[in-house]
Formats: C-alpha cells, structure tokens, sequence
C-alpha cells in the first residue's frame, strides 16, 4: 500500500525503472459514470503496489508513469480500467491488452479470456476472485490485508504474461492481427501500443 507522500515517491522510484508494468484498477461497478474507482495497482513482475484512491490518496508522481509512452502500461481488458482512470483525470500511454491478445491467440479455439483462466493456461496459477465480491456500492472502505492481496494478484504476472504473449503472437504471425484489434478497441483514444516496442 503508498498511502503517503513519501511512500507514493518511494513506489514512483522503484516503479519509473521499468520497461513493462502491470496496471489494474478495483471499482465498484461496470462504467465510470455510475461506479467510482477504488484503486490502482502496478507492478513490475516483483515489486507490486496498491494506491487507495478511496481514501483520497492520489496518484502524484505515479501519474507519470501511466503518461508515460516509454513504459508499457499492460491491462487486461484495458478499455474499462481506462475508463475509469480517465474519468478520474488519469490519462495513459502505450497500451498492451492481455485480453485482447489472447483473444486474437485463441481465436476459434471456444477458449475463455478472462484473466483467471488465462493465467491457469500458462502458468497454472489459481487465482482466487472470491474477494472480488466485497467491492460494491456497500462496502465498508477497509482495506484488508485479503483484499489487497486481491487486488495485487491481478497485476504481479502481467508482465510475464504479456512477454509469453508476444513470443506466441510472433510465431504464429498474429502481431498484426493484434495490433489491428487493439488499435479498433481504442480508436478514440490516442494510445501508443507495446506491440510496437520490441
């Protein structure tokens, strides 16, 4: 958890140092006109991080980071944590979409893309949604050392997700599939995409 100045800071330092970052936003419903937005999580693959918007913590220097075209932001299903984030003022460069990804990897194939079993393919991790629940309109603010866990847990394999990913989207010659499925995804948006970096 950053709470503080300084730990927003101390995050921004370790974080701004790298290439690919995890990115997850909790919310407390399905669109940003009627739900609010709880958090942000990043995570470089070890070093993870939760800012508790819902306590009026704001992102500061972490802001940056999602501005910034040189750091791949990698969501899974980013158009709605985009939403989100936008209408918190939070704008984001240099997009890869697991989602999307798998999608155009698994195409015909009858295979989910949701996050948790998309991670189970690759990497058999088991990754627990039961605590996804407790994020409505009723919930009471705390934050839990479960439900920060939770929520770290969607974003820590990201990056070794979105490398495998790649490495697949280039053997079978879907890269440009890909990036015509993102670019379609977020035709009103201005984003940069990962699949440009090599």
């Amino acid at each position: 958890m950053a709470r503080t100045k300084l730990e927003i800071e101390q995050a921004f330092e370790r974080l701004s140092a790298a290439a690919v970052l995890g990115c997850d936003t909790e919310t407390s419903g399905l669109s940003a006109k009627h739900g609010r937005l709880f958090s942000v999580q990043f995570s470089d693959g070890s070093y993870n991080v939760l800012v508790p918007i819902s306590e009026g913590v704001e992102l500061g220097d972490l802001a940056g980071i999602l501005k910034d075209a040189g750091v791949i932001k990698i969501f899974h299903n980013a158009k709605f944590d985009l939403e989100f984030l936008n209408a918190n003022g939070y704008s984001v460069e240099n997009v890869f979409d697991t989602m999307i990804a798998e999608k155009v990897l698994t195409r015909g194939a009858n295979q989910s893309a949701s996050l948790a079993e998309t991670l189970y393919r690759y990497f058999a991790v088991d990754l627990d949604k039961s605590q996804r629940a407790k994020f409505n309109r009723a919930w009471d603010g705390i934050w839990t050392g479960e439900l920060v866990d939770y929520a770290l847990s969607d974003v820590v394999h990201l990056p070794r997700l979105m490398a495998e990913q790649m490495a697949w989207l280039e053997k079978l010659g879907l890269g440009e599939e890909f990036e015509r499925q993102l670019q379609k995804i977020f035709a009103h948006e201005t984003h940069k995409t990962g699949e440009k970096k090599k």
